[in-house]
């Protein structure tokens, strides 16, 4: 991989924390339990797996009962949501991964523990979900898993009528990964991190290996600007 830790680390910079995202409305608690609420009517007593196709393979941030290898078909990682807080600031914004229409993606899927179940699922909206704007982006989808298919909730997955989202030609992508930081850490290094968790589950994702190349030309020219 050309982009190595070493060029990662020359992304990282020690940002304040700016609040929250500009235009974008935080969700209020009572919001925050009426999304678990629809969560789990939507479940019934079925168990609830997550599809995993990003930072939620490396953290998760509970544990789960089962964990299992997943395709979903019809759906394809891109960074396509301009950010400007966490891994992105006003000055240099960055850009999110999201579930774009087309293709397919491999990731797992994570069942959550029955017993925890309220609890585990409230801390991930808190987690994955901190706006109104970007709530309807909490979608079921359906997946493929050696146990056969399986209903599996997912976050940032675009609708069609967000507008939210814009995928952009892989080279403005790169720039935008480049060169974004922010407090949570920088754009490029959850790139990096996605491909190295990625091929630990035996998932190959082209497209992010291509990205990345670009990206490690990017912060070579940077440095020597």
């Amino acid at each position: 991989m050309l982009l190595t830790p070493d060029l990662v680390a020359l992304t990282l910079r020690d940002v304040q924390d700016d609040g929250p995202e500009p235009r974008w409305i935080p969700l209020s608690e009572a919001e925050r339990d009426d999304l678990v609420d629809r969560i789990e009517r939507d479940a019934g007593s079925d168990p609830i797996w997550v599809f995993a196709y990003g930072s939620l393979i490396w953290n998760p941030e509970f544990e789960p009962t089962a964990r299992e290898r997943a395709t979903a078909y019809g759906w394809h990682r891109s960074f396509s949501l301009k950010i400007e807080r966490w891994r992105a600031t006003s000055e240099q914004p960055g850009l999110m991964m999201a579930l774009e229409r087309g293709g397919r993606c491999d990731g797992v899927v994570l069942r959550l523990s029955d017993e925890r179940r309220r609890k585990d699922l409230h801390a991930l909206v808190a987690r994955e979900i901190r706006y109104r704007e970007v709530a309807d982006m909490v979608r079921w989808i359906r997946v493929q898993t050696p146990e056969g298919p399986r209903y599996a909730l997912t976050f940032w997955a675009s609708t069609r009528r967000s507008g939210l989202t814009q995928p952009l030609p892989t080279e403005s992508t790169a720039t935008l990964i480049a060169s974004a930081c922010g407090q949570g850490g920088s754009c490029a290094q959850y790139l990096h991190n996605t491909i190295v968790d990625l091929e630990a589950e035996g998932i190959r994702d082209r497209n992010l290996w291509h990205l990345q190349a670009l990206v490690a030309e990017r912060i070579k020219a940077e440095q020597m600007s």
